[in-house]
């Protein structure tokens, strides 16, 4: 199989979506890479090292849409890209449909394959190749978060593990899956007093076995909410409804109840927020303030450290990349059901029901495309 490697233009996107030992990987086995010139500069990877590994370099993400017939992305296409995906394109990248209408409208209108990363399921429920990013995005919701909570930056001016004799700052996580972990870990590492809300017990029952002593859990609803927002000083969104909407957990009259400073980092921000004020934001532009809460809103931010990001992205993406390859993406969705869970749009048809319902749109189910 021919895989396109394009490099991401989304706004401060510096990851790519193959690293050369990836490429290695694919190209001993027979399949051709190619990569646009300069893709993985700002992950720290050369030209010449994805010559190395047995790939070509194109100069144009032109040249590499029109030959490939895989396109391995980090991003979803943003509107300049919509035009070079082809019916006979298999796109297999982080899509986020359910948060953006024209993006699903200009996929089906495409006629490509779009195979999402964050709808690929195991029987477990977990999902493969969302966990990096959200590993990745949980842990920096913390640090983005205690330096917004810094005077300069308009929040409360509250050092979140504190110093002796001055109470550490509290951090409160909605949503206890693996960014809510990563969020509550990292915040109980800097010495914080973490809550985390969920509204699994089994799952709360986990939380409260493996975390240290100063993170505890609560159920989550909305009297439980309201009443922990007044007095806590970071609130993190770590929401998550595979190939949903993320539910609106806070809403614009709970911002009167926080004190001024406070600060919320939204990271189900890719899934349409959990905070009703939440809009998406850039790196060079990552916060706004509404009623005197700070709101980081971030849509890509493992992108900020994309050497950390692009190996731990492909170390997911390559198992199931290469299955592709090898079988075709119709053959590889019928062996393996994670795959097929991953489809999203095909061939003008929505076949992932989150999103269908999102867009009140037609719904296919996925066999009958296979």
């Amino acid at each position: 199989m021919i895989i396109g490697v394009p490099k991401e233009i989304k706004d401060n996107e510096n990851r790519v979506a193959l690293t050369p030992a990836g490429t290695r990987e694919l190209a001993k086995r027979g399949h051709t890479v190619l990569v646009q010139t300069q893709a993985g500069l700002q992950s720290g990877f050369k030209d010449e090292e994805y010559l190395q590994a047995g790939a070509s370099i194109l100069p144009t993400a032109e040249e590499v849409f029109a030959q490939a017939e895989m396109i391995i992305k980090v991003k979803e296409p943003i509107q300049q890209e919509y035009s070079l995906i082809r019916p006979e394109h298999l796109v297999f990248t982080y899509f986020h449909f359910a948060s953006y209408e024209p993006l699903t409208k200009a996929m089906i209108d495409s006629g490509a394959v779009c195979l999402a990363y964050e709808t690929v399921e195991l029987p477990d429920r977990s999902l493969p190749l969302l966990i990096p990013m959200s590993e990745v995005a949980g842990r920096m919701a913390i640090q983005e978060g205690a330096k917004y909570l810094e005077k300069p930056q308009k929040g409360r001016g509250v050092l979140l593990g504190g110093v002796p004799g001055v109470a550490p700052g509290k951090v409160l996580v909605l949503g206890g899956g693996i960014v809510g972990t990563q969020a509550a870990k990292m915040a109980a590492g800097l010495g914080a007093q973490v809550t985390i809300l969920d509204v699994s017990l089994p799952r709360m029952r986990y939380l409260a076995d493996v975390m240290p002593a100063n993170v505890v859990t609560m159920y989550s609803n909305e009297y439980n909410i309201r009443r922990l927002i007044r007095d806590h000083d970071l609130i993190i969104g770590a929401i998550l409804i595979p190939g949903a909407k993320a539910p609106k957990l806070i809403t614009r009259d709970m911002l009167k109840d926080m004190r001024p400073g406070t600060v919320m980092v939204d990271v189900a921000i890719d899934q349409g927020g959990a905070f009703e004020t939440s809009r998406p934001t850039t790196h060079a532009n990552p916060i706004y303030i509404i009623d005197d809460v700070v709101h980081y809103c971030v849509a890509n931010m493992p992108g900020a450290v994309p050497y950390t990001s692009t190996i731990a992205l492909t170390n997911a993406t390559l198992p199931y990349a290469i299955e592709l390859a090898e079988k075709g993406w119709r053959q590889a969705c019928k062996d393996n059901n994670a795959l097929k869970l991953g489809l999203n749009v095909v061939h003008g048809k929505v076949v992932y029901q989150g999103v269908a319902d999102a867009f009140h749109l037609p719904y296919t189910p996925a066999e009958e495309v296979l």
